[in-house]
């Protein structure tokens, strides 16, 4: 376990499908910050306030959300398939599609928020950060529902070892115990 500044414990790459699921609240806590942008910007403009909304909501899009769905996509959805979980080659066929929806949608309201995160503008699309919006909390909820749950009871335990280290590799962190 990991301690964040606030004292409570984040999981550690040695428990990555706890580290996955942590990630999609981190997604969902982001698309709230998006949602009270798109309230504040017709109130108060691009202000300090919507500066720093904009900037945090980049970053996390922008470099966790890239990471997140490649642990999905590079490691967790072919270790399922290894280990031939039920329906596994469906839903990494269906949720990479939906990744690429994702970031499709992620590449044309970030030039929006760039622009709101220096003052430049004050404009954002509702119809379009909605869309984004919904597709991560659609997106999210099929996958606690039914691929954390799948991964949970599917992968032994050098499986989930693989994938916490490919994810420790993907940030350039150490593995949990890896001696150097």
């Amino acid at each position: 376990m990991i301690y964040d500044l606030l004292g409570k414990t984040a999981p550690g790459l040695d428990a990555p499908i706890d580290v996955l699921e942590a990630c999609h609240q981190r997604i969902a806590s982001q698309c709230d910050t998006l949602e009270k942008l798109l309230a504040h910007l017709p109130l108060h403009g691009a202000d300090r306030q919507a500066q720093q909304a904009a900037r945090a909501v980049l970053r996390y899009f922008d470099v966790a959300a890239v990471h997140h769905h490649d642990d999905e996509e590079r490691n967790l959805f072919p270790l399922l398939q290894a280990a031939h979980a039920p329906g596994a080659c469906e839903l990494a066929e269906t949720l990479t599609l939906e990744h690429e929806e994702q970031a499709r949608l992620w590449r044309s309201l970030r030039i929006q928020l760039a622009a709101i995160e220096t003052g430049a503008s004050a404009a954002l699309d509702a119809a379009r950060a909605s869309r984004f919006i919904d597709a991560n909390r659609a997106h999210l909820a099929f996958e606690n529902t039914h691929v954390l749950p799948l991964a949970r009871v599917a992968l032994d335990a050098a499986a989930l070892q693989r994938l916490g280290r490919a994810m420790a590799a993907r940030r350039g962190l150490d593995y949990p115990g890896a001696t150097t």
